[in-house]
């Protein structure tokens, strides 16, 4: 498989305003960057497992969940806490509970706290006051707990006059029972034991609504005679609306963390017009809504090879633009978009193909490719005027050849074709 451009699967290279691609043939970086912008400073999980603040206009490559890092592009978003870190501000009111400092935290700081309940038969917990709703408004809520004497916490807010409830098992990391409706909740680990509990909740009324975290015995529990020093750590927090995105650190006032994009690798003799595939291991990072694509081009909507996801009806299209005429469009469900999947998309006279995880999803065998030298452009995030790609990018690769079916299977299978040969042997001679 002759792959002309490769971008991450472990290998990156950053720098403010740019990053690199990689060259497997030579095994150095091609002098061919991608520029990246982003007006303000956000965080990311390095190497270490540890959160850290990054320049602004730096790319992002984040270890939260892979050790392969992978970029990530993220629309706007605003904090809306004003004190994110700061427990002991009279921001944060106190609920039969105090609150110590000290504790080494997830950004390898001594700047968590420790929240602890009271000796009162009550609840114990923290509030950071109320945010304002409109109607069908999405927001999400979350902070960064590390468990102690206690080992659950549980959000609470309003509905009018009534209170809706989440509790979040910190032993087994999960999202358990709730007492009224969210949209969704969950658990998501970081290094030394923390983990980051989280709600999702859609308004259908305007009104003013209370955002607060308090301890818990068990799932359930409410209310419970306290001891006067058991508790649980805690760090950032959070309350956003639209999406689910990485942690803005705040100190006084809410603060926005401002869109990214990455685009413009490539040039005319890197690409084939006449066939090629564009390759990508990709995942959604949240509900974003809409469709979001990364792209071959020359720079406009009107040539266009797009590998595109629809986050809200968990879709992956796959189509081909030429002189502003669709030639192609192939569409494939899939579970969940934000899993990461492996997606080639195959273009070559009348000869069109989308793989996904190891499988032809679909094949169009009429189409006219584009004329040569019309390919300039390998974006992330699509153009300034059509579908921004946010999301998580482990690898992007280019091959200036159609392959075939098997090499195409095997290159977006999440097993290598030689495990899949060894298992199959190895089930033959099983079975005699």
């Amino acid at each position: 498989m002759a792959q002309t451009l490769k971008f991450g699967n472990g290998n990156f290279a950053t720098k403010a305003g740019s990053t690199l691609c990689y060259d497997d043939q030579n095994g150095n970086f091609k002098p061919i960057p991608m520029d990246f912008t982003r007006a303000s400073t956000a965080t990311r999980v390095n190497k270490q497992g540890l959160i850290e603040v990054v320049k602004s206009n730096v790319p992002r490559i984040d270890y939260t969940d892979t050790s392969d890092g992978v970029l990530l592009l993220e629309k706007a978003a605003t904090n809306l806490i004003q004190y994110s870190e700061a427990f002991d501000n009279s921001y944060w009111s106190k609920n039969d509970c105090t609150v110590s400092d000290g504790f080494l935290s997830p950004d390898g700081n001594l700047n968590a706290f420790k929240l602890i309940e009271n000796s009162s038969n009550s609840s114990h917990g923290l509030g950071s006051g109320t945010i304002q709703t409109t109607n069908f408004l999405s927001y999400f809520s979350f902070i960064f707990v590390k468990k102690s004497e206690r080992n659950w916490v549980y959000y609470r807010t309003n509905i009018g006059s009534s209170f809706i409830y989440q509790w979040f098992d910190l032993t087994n990391n999960i999202a358990s029972s709730s007492v009224g409706t969210f949209d969704d909740a969950g658990v998501v680990e970081y290094s030394n034991d923390w983990v980051m509990c989280w709600i999702k909740k859609t308004e259908t009324t305007g009104s003013a609504r209370q955002n607060q975290w308090f301890l818990s015995t068990d799932d359930l529990v409410q209310t419970y005679q306290g001891d006067g020093t058991s508790g649980v750590l805690v760090f950032g927090a959070q309350l956003e609306v639209g999406n689910l995105s990485s942690y803005i650190p705040t100190q006084g006032s809410a603060r926005t963390r401002v869109a990214e994009t990455a685009t413009g690798s490539g040039n005319s003799e890197v690409f084939n017009d006449s066939e090629g595939v564009l390759f990508a291991d990709i995942a959604a990072n949240s509900d974003y809504g809409g469709v979001r694509a990364i792209s071959l081009n020359d720079g406009s909507v009107l040539n266009r090879i797009s590998i595109r996801y629809n986050s809200t009806s968990n879709q992956i299209q796959y189509q081909y633009t030429s002189g502003g005429s669709v030639q192609v469009d192939i569409t494939s469900n899939v579970a969940d978009v934000k899993t990461p999947h492996k997606i080639a998309v195959k273009y070559k006279l009348n000869d069109f193909e989308l793989f996904i995880d190891g499988f032809s999803r679909g094949t169009d065998l009429i189409g006219n490719v584009m004329p040569s030298g019309t390919l300039t452009n390998l974006d992330i995030n699509g153009s300034s005027v059509y579908d921004y790609f946010y999301g998580k990018t482990k690898e992007l690769g280019y091959y200036n050849t159609a392959l075939t079916d098997l090499e195409l299977e095997t290159l977006t299978s999440y097993r290598s074709w030689i495990s899949m040969v060894n298992e199959l042997n190895l089930n033959i001679i099983y079975n005699g």
